[in-house]
């Protein structure tokens, strides 16, 4: 199959952000695996209320498909979870994919999110002197190895002119990083949606930057490469659902939020402006957003955050494991 042909197979509904399957793979003619398993993080949302309502298990239940879901503490965790075969499926940001490639992880990329650079920040305390991201030079800045926040930290750096290795990096998950971060242990958090606007709102914090002007932040849904291989309708159909779900949360944000804040853990209000930050809008992976992958990675490879040169556009379908 040529790379072309991959790129468009399905078909994006502007406006609704629905992912609409083919008459060939809405059939699962080509899907053997009689369970997907789906992992997802608390944070990513839409894939947190396509499993509070039910909506996969429905669709495949006159296939004989289940679902099973697991859940990470953030993209890295979700990857190696990828990489072992625990999953089959899942969501996670920019730099997760590059390291998990670059480690040698056999995935492929199946959907990605459109940008949403607001969606992330970094942190500094409210009364701190930290003016500007050039500011942070010296500074003890908090975030989670190999996730989005790591790329946007290093980007933002390179931006304003500092170097990476300028920086002190503390690596902490988002619980760890906000409790060291309310007793002044660090000087700044790169942290995303719904942590960063819970921690603007309830916290000591001043927002130093968003991603605007410095990174996309796209997110990525991911396949195992052997699962992908052998169900392309079924994956197919998943995101053709999830796009559903992120246009209805696009009509709905308040009512979604309600609903997700027993689950995250958070006030409504808090997590209703998070979601506005994200797009909720998928479209299939294509060599423009590969492309911008790879600028991450030449850049993580440069800076020695990844051991060796990868290509990401060998991470889709049809390109050889």
């Amino acid at each position: 199959m040529s790379q072309h042909r991959m790129f468009t197979r399905r078909t994006f509904l502007a406006g609704t952000g629905a992912l609409l399957a083919s008459t060939a793979f809405s059939s699962f003619a080509d899907s053997r695996a009689k369970e997907i398993r789906i992992g997802y993080q608390k944070a990513a949302s839409t894939l947190v209320l396509l499993k509070a309502h039910g909506t996969l298990e429905k669709r495949f239940a006159a296939q004989g498909v289940s679902v099973k879901w697991t859940e990470f503490p953030a993209g890295p965790q979700l990857l190696e979870g990828l990489n072992v075969g625990s999953v089959d499926f899942g969501y996670v940001g920019e730099a997760p994919p590059v390291i998990a490639q670059a480690a040698g992880a056999n995935f492929v990329y199946t959907a990605y999110e459109i940008p949403t650079p607001q969606a992330e920040g970094i942190l500094v305390h409210r009364d701190a002197p930290i003016q500007s991201v050039a500011d942070l030079k010296g500074k003890r800045v908090a975030f989670n190895k190999g996730s989005d926040v790591h790329w946007f930290l290093v980007a933002a750096l390179q931006k304003a002119g500092v170097s990476y290795p300028d920086i002190q990096p503390v690596f902490l998950p988002p619980a760890d990083a906000r409790a060291a971060f309310e007793r002044g242990a660090i000087d700044a958090w790169a942290i995303w949606d719904p942590f960063l606007e819970a921690a603007k709102r309830q916290s000591n914090a001043r927002l130093l930057t968003d991603g605007t002007g410095i990174v996309n932040h796209h997110q990525f849904f991911l396949s195992a490469r052997s699962f992908a291989q052998q169900n392309r309708g079924l994956l197919d159909a998943v995101v053709t659902e999830v796009g559903k779900e992120g246009a209805w949360v696009r009509g709905h944000y308040a009512e979604a939020a309600a609903q997700l804040a027993p689950i995250q853990g958070l006030d409504a209000n808090v997590i209703e402006a998070g979601l506005r930050h994200y797009a909720h809008v998928y479209k299939p992976i294509d060599a423009g957003v590969l492309a911008e992958q790879q600028k991450i990675a030449d850049a993580f490879t440069e800076l020695r955050i990844i051991p060796t040169k990868i290509v990401t556009k060998e991470a889709v379908l049809d390109a050889k494991a």
